[in-house]
């Protein structure tokens, strides 16, 4: 009952909603809720951090298996590896102190992984999907901030890696206008055909 309600609040604000859009509009309020009512305790908000720069990225993949052949799925890859590789290439390169006392502060990783996933929600089924990734991705770049893993230009960093990997590899799904339908009639077979615009 609860899960139904969540879709009909989330699906009442987009014009259609399809079996995707209502498990990523739920994935996308469950961990924005959870960066909410985890009550800002350190810790709490920290494993959202942690939760987020997965769940962003997997739910980006879960929408390429659900909308796309194999071209999202591997835009996705690309940009996820080039962000991941320069990240971390420049986190182990600069070695800079974190807020903490430890080491390997700028960029930060979790925010260039949970951006990474939201941008590509974002470039390649637009804004009514990336609204909400975006939340959900700056969110983790605040738990990063509030448990003093990371400075503000860390996270910046981050979310600058991660989007630029989305801009320079991830192409808009092209949405077909046309669409040939087999149909079963009483008594016989025809063809339906509609047109998008």
């Amino acid at each position: 009952m609860y899960t139904t309600a969540l879709e009909s609040f989330f699906c009442s604000t987009v014009l259609y909603c399809t079996k995707i859009k209502k498990y990523a509009a739920i994935l996308m309020f469950a961990l924005i809720l959870s960066a909410a009512s985890g009550a800002y305790a350190r810790d709490g908000f920290e494993l959202y951090g942690d939760i987020g720069q997965i769940a962003l990225p997997v739910t980006a993949l879960a929408m390429t298996v659900t909308y796309d052949n194999r071209e999202g799925t591997i835009q996705l890859a690309k940009a996820f590896i080039a962000a991941e590789a320069i990240a971390y290439g420049l986190t182990y390169s600069i070695n800079s102190r974190r807020p903490n006392g430890g080491n390997h502060s700028f960029p930060s990783g979790h925010t260039a992984a949970a951006f990474t996933g939201a941008s590509f929600i974002q470039q390649r089924y637009g804004m009514e999907y990336g609204i909400p990734a975006y939340i959900a991705a700056t969110l983790v770049g605040v738990s990063r901030i509030t448990s003093d893993n990371h400075y503000l230009q860390d996270v910046v960093a981050g979310a600058a890696i991660g989007i630029s990997a989305n801009l320079i590899f991830t192409k808009r799904l092209e949405k077909k206008n046309i669409a040939v339908t087999p149909v079963s009639l009483n008594k016989g077979a025809g063809l339906f055909l509609s047109y998008n615009w």
